[in-house]
């Protein structure tokens, strides 16, 4: 794992204060970014957003589809995964650092090599996505993938109240500030995992109150991470 300076403190704790041999409790993993069989394809990677990138390349390559890659980061000395690429056919690869080719522009430009009809994979970060999204036609919006690996941006936030029913506490949450954060500093050991809205980690049930669903969070459930309330809530937490 990276250690990130600037991170939400998990890199960082997991670099300073894990040894070798120190037993780690983990869950099984969920898949949000599954890979759908197709004849054309293709990928856009940035930085270390090319992990679950390279085995898809990899699967349809064995599966005799066509597809392109194109791999971002911003130098390639912090671009993993560069000699494993280099094991792959030159023609359909594109390893494009920013210190070569300068910040892209616009997503058209990574956009270039998709093949007409082209499902496209893009995972990595958050102006990367977006940028590909929106060069995206409506007409092949439906054949875009994405996962980024970190939260959503707060847009239009506003105050809300979350009464956490089981201690009788009420939290503020400001506009520019998730319902998690806020819990978070009441609740310290509040779960969560992604931050997106669709792992369910962090879905609590709402007791009361009117939501802005921002997550794929089922039945009355609350998700802490994105969704926001119009007024006050009341969560069984």
């Amino acid at each position: 794992m990276r250690r990130l300076a600037d991170g939400a403190g998990g890199s960082r704790e997991i670099h300073d204060e894990l040894a070798e041999g120190d037993r780690v409790v983990a869950r099984g993993p969920r898949n949000a970014f599954p890979f759908i069989a197709g004849r054309s394809y293709l990928f856009v990677a940035g930085g270390i957003g090319i992990t679950p990138i390279l085995p898809m390349v990899r699967t349809a390559m064995a599966r005799g589809a066509d597809w392109r890659l194109v791999y971002t980061g911003r130098s390639r000395a912090s671009m993993p995964f560069l000699r494993e690429l280099a094991e792959l056919p030159a023609e359909r690869v594109w390893i494009r650092p920013d210190t070569e080719f300068g910040i892209p522009a616009a997503g058209t430009e990574l956009l270039a090599h998709a093949a007409e009809g082209a499902a496209v994979y893009a995972c990595g970060p958050v102006p990367m996505i977006t940028a590909v999204r929106l060069a995206l036609p409506v007409s092949a919006a439906k054949g875009l993938h994405w996962e980024r690996f970190s939260a959503p941006p707060i847009v239009d936030g506003r105050e809300f109240t979350v009464e956490l029913a089981r201690s009788g506490r009420t939290v503020e949450v400001p506009a520019d500030r998730t319902a998690l954060e806020a819990v978070g500093e009441v609740v310290p050991d509040v779960a969560y995992s992604c931050r997106q809205g669709f792992c369910g980690t962090c879905h609590v049930p709402l007791l009361s109150g009117d939501v802005l669903r921002r997550s794929r969070a089922r039945g009355d459930d609350l998700a802490l991470c994105v969704d926001r309330g119009r007024g006050h809530l009341t969560v069984d937490l």
